[in-house]
């Protein structure tokens, strides 16, 4: 029962992964405006918020346990200020890093109608470099980085999102107009 909290905050950390990932690539396709197969259009939208929102619980729940946890020896600073950690400072740091701005991100969300669209939007393209901090964090910190099963599950995540920004960047993708 001694390594439960590094147990349990290890595989928070791998959910959290798995749940930006598809946030990410959500809010990919989202942007496109189409419809999924066997989803309507708001539907994605509000599948993408509703897997943003899971993977911030998970984000928190990794946080806290190896604050808990006396391995990981974090520190409230550690959460804080990027880079100061004692283990691994460059990868803890983009995982502090990645926390930073997953914390701009929801807290602009939830204020969205006093920001304005265009105001929240610029500062939600910030999410794109949330994924790529939050993925190398998790190759560099992570202690099962180099394990068979984690290795799998990385490159999975790293195609869906790298298909997913080659499909929006593509010529052959066109904005859909909403309809009014």
């Amino acid at each position: 029962m001694n390594t439960a909290l590094w147990d349990f905050g290890r595989g928070t950390g791998v959910v959290a992964l798995v749940l930006l990932t598809v946030s990410t690539v959500l809010g990919i396709a989202t942007r496109s405006g189409r419809p999924a197969p066997w989803l309507p259009r708001f539907a994605i939208t509000e599948v993408h918020r509703n897997v943003s929102l899971l993977a911030t619980v998970f984000v928190a729940l990794h946080v806290v346990l190896l604050l808990f946890d006396p391995y990981a020896m974090l520190r409230l600073f550690d959460l804080v200020v990027p880079f100061a950690g004692n283990y691994r400072p460059f990868w803890q740091g983009l995982g502090t890093l990645a926390l930073d701005i997953l914390l701009v991100i929801v807290v602009t969300s939830l204020l969205r109608h006093r920001l304005g669209h265009r105001t929240w939007r610029a500062i939600h393209w910030t999410a794109y470099g949330l994924w790529p901090v939050g993925f190398a964090h998790a190759l560099g910190t992570g202690t099962d980085a180099f394990s068979t099963w984690f290795l799998a599950l990385a490159v999975v995540c790293a195609a869906a999102v790298i298909g997913a920004l080659s499909w929006r960047l593509s010529t052959r993708f066109t904005k859909l107009e909403a309809r009014i």
